[in-house]
């Protein structure tokens, strides 16, 4: 712990005094001073002129990001018959439907996305106390609810995140690795930051896209210039 706490320290004073930095510079920066000893996670956090207690000023949706976000994602499916074997065959790791409902109320969760055709959701339905804290349950509003599992899981795989707004109107997403080239990763920001905006609910007034900051898994944040980050 003590040598974590002195790399993050290091990095506190790399990055003192800079703020709203272009996103090219910021991610240079991040990539630089990431130094623990595995592939860290290179995060956004953004804050929302939005109140997500009120219906009209719930922000979700999902993105797909140009270069992936560099981890493996295991991804259940709950279908039947033919459906089923579409899952598999698009790569699915985890296909069933009583069985696996089973698994699941037994504790055993080892996926990172769960999908469901329409008409197992009945049944989907019942596991809402284990999936939704877990922001697992399928929905239809970010395509995990469908007849197509074969797009759903290619796109789960293929570097799709999910985003949803949090009491304090932050949303934060992993978008790839700092191993990624530096190119790559103000990309998959920019696709990031984009989606978000776009999702803009009609109950918001006033400024709505208040701050964006980047940092790696390990490593403090630094906020980056708005302008920058959205391409304008």
């Amino acid at each position: 712990m003590a040598r974590t706490g002195k790399r993050f320290r290091a990095a506190q004073t790399a990055f003192a005094g800079k703020s709203h930095l272009p996103l090219d510079q910021a991610v240079a920066l991040v990539k630089a001073n990431a130094s623990a000893k595995f592939d860290e996670t290179v995060e956004v956090a953004m804050n929302l002129g939005v109140d997500p207690r009120h219906a009209d000023q719930m922000v979700r949706g999902v993105v797909t990001l140009p270069n992936g976000t560099g981890k493996t994602v295991r991804v259940a499916v709950f279908a039947r018959g033919a459906k089923a074997d579409e899952a598999r065959a698009a790569g699915a790791d985890i296909v069933g439907a009583e069985d696996l409902m089973e698994t699941i109320q037994g504790g055993k969760i080892e996926f990172d996305r769960c999908i469901a055709t329409p008409d197992l959701m009945p049944l989907v339905g019942r596991l809402g106390k284990i999936l939704g804290p877990r922001n697992l349950m399928p929905n239809p509003k970010v395509g995990t609810v469908t007849m197509d599992v074969k797009t759903a899981v290619q796109a789960a795989k293929g570097g799709e995140v999910q985003f949803k707004v949090e009491k304090a109107g932050i949303i934060h997403a992993g978008v790839g690795k700092v191993s990624f080239d530096a190119e790559k990763l103000a990309q998959n920001v920019r696709a990031f930051v984009e989606a978000v905006t776009r999702a803009k609910p009609s109950g918001a007034k006033g400024t709505y896209l208040k701050k964006v900051s980047i940092s790696s898994t390990m490593g403090p944040g630094v906020s980056v210039e708005l302008s920058s980050a959205t391409g304008n």
